[in-house]
């Protein structure tokens, strides 16, 4: 069989090595288009111009190009299908792509098969002296949450729980919105929207209800018109906060309501139209009222679970990502790994602000990953670091560290992990001005 030839967009050495680990790879050979710095820890986004240099590198590339592949959010999954269009490869449509990426687009395509199971909603222009009075009159009341139509991560995203919150937030997101609706709108020109999408661009914002509880991941593809969702991973907070402690896989919630997230998942999927690609939907499931909300609609899988599918079931989920892009049924193997649990975790400290002073030499690292077998740490931070410099963080924590680690049950792995936790030493110089 001809070794074939996978494109792979903001590839870096991590994403290199688990890509050479899945089913098949010895018939693949990677190759990087776009440096990932450009698309990665980053506020600028030229897409024209990157879309240009990738064509510019593949049409040279003297050899077939088999698949266009990535695995991240915004720029990268909505460059894709303009990608794959102009050279060729299997991809999704674009148009099916937005009606999960476009956060107004989208919720409207989920009102017309689950409206009982998504907040109410309305778009609105942040530039409106009367946004805020448009709202209410659109049913919305605070407390409610708002965001860009398309944000990276969990940028630009507010709570509002009086007129002065909005007054603030709608300050941010026109300081702020441009950098992402300007690419993104150059994105829209390039597909068939319906007019009530179409005048409500990249520079409009979604207020919504505010929804809760047990949050949740559905991972899944569609291949040939087949939804399949293959797992859930819960995503666990701090006690009494926000922030996220851990994601863990597999899910614990009950099977009933993994049913019913399952059986969701396939019913919006189709209606959208969404083929031959990986997708993850994030949910709640209100415990208290027995509700399930859609959150929202990811068009890729999700990197921070690549490690956790490869400890449970033997592979990393980017199996999926390559097979679909190939054009085959994806090999993805189930509960063939090294463990029967798995989780990412996320060290953190609790400061308004702090320079980084210390952090784990290599050496302790690579002591701790061998004490704990099947462990992978990587600092987020290294000496000199600003924590507010830190991006995609929370306001009120910083992740110094993500752990991935696997043991036989759930009970054991928190234990391994807060055994783990109390030897990783990192030290601070408070700010004061």
């Amino acid at each position: 069989m001809s070794v074939r030839n996978i494109f792979v967009v903001g590839m870096d050495d991590y994403n290199r090595q688990r890509l050479e680990h899945i089913r098949g790879a010895e018939q693949y050979r990677f190759h990087g288009v776009i440096e990932p710095e450009e698309v990665n820890d980053t506020e600028i986004f030229p897409i024209e111009d990157m879309l240009a240099r990738a064509e510019t590198q593949l049409k040279a590339f003297g050899e077939p190009i088999d698949a266009i592949v990535g695995y991240m959010d915004f720029p990268v999954s909505t460059m894709l299908p303009l990608l794959c269009k102009r050279i060729g490869t299997p991809s999704t449509s674009l148009e099916s792509l937005l009606k999960c990426e476009h956060k107004y687009w989208s919720r409207l395509v989920q009102r017309e098969v689950m409206a009982d199971y998504i907040p109410r909603f309305t778009a609105f222009d942040p530039f409106d002296a009367n946004a805020l009075q448009r709202i209410g009159e659109a049913g919305l009341y605070m407390p409610f949450f708002v965001k860009p139509i398309k944000s990276s991560g969990s940028r630009l995203g507010f709570r509002i729980e009086s007129p002065e919150d909005f007054a603030y937030a709608v300050e941010r997101l026109c300081e702020g919105i441009g950098t992402i609706s300007e690419p993104f709108n150059y994105v829209l020109e390039h597909a068939n929207l319906p007019d009530d999408v179409r005048s409500v661009d990249g520079g409009h914002c979604m207020a919504e209800e505010i929804i809760g509880g047990w949050q949740c991941t559905v991972e899944g593809y569609v291949f040939q018109g087949d939804v399949v969702p293959y797992g859930i991973v819960d995503s666990i907070r701090y006690p009494q906060v926000l922030s996220f402690f851990y994601y863990r896989y597999p899910s614990r919630l009950p099977d009933a309501i993994q049913a019913k997230m399952q059986d969701l998942t396939r019913q919006i999927m189709s209606h959208i139209g969404y083929d031959n690609a990986a997708f993850n939907i994030e949910y709640f499931w209100d415990e208290v009222q027995d509700r399930i909300w859609l959150l929202e609609i990811n068009t890729r899988v999700a990197q921070s679970h690549c490690d956790l599918f490869e400890k449970v079931d033997g592979v990393s989920h980017q199996q999926i990502t390559v097979d679909l892009a190939l054009g085959q049924l994806p090999d993805m193997p189930h509960r063939q790994g090294a463990f029967n649990v798995a989780a990412k975790f996320f060290y953190r400290v609790f400061f308004t602000d702090a320079i980084v002073t210390q952090v784990p030499s290599a050496e302790q690292i690579e002591a701790l990953q061998k004490a704990f077998p099947g462990t992978v740490i990587t600092l987020q931070v290294e000496t000199g670091t600003r924590l507010s410099s830190l991006p995609e963080q929370d306001s009120y924590s910083y992740a110094l560290a993500y752990v991935w680690m696997g043991a036989d049950d759930d009970l054991a792995l928190e234990d391994n992990y807060a055994r783990l936790a109390e030897q990783l030493h990192f030290t601070f110089d408070d700010i004061t001005s």
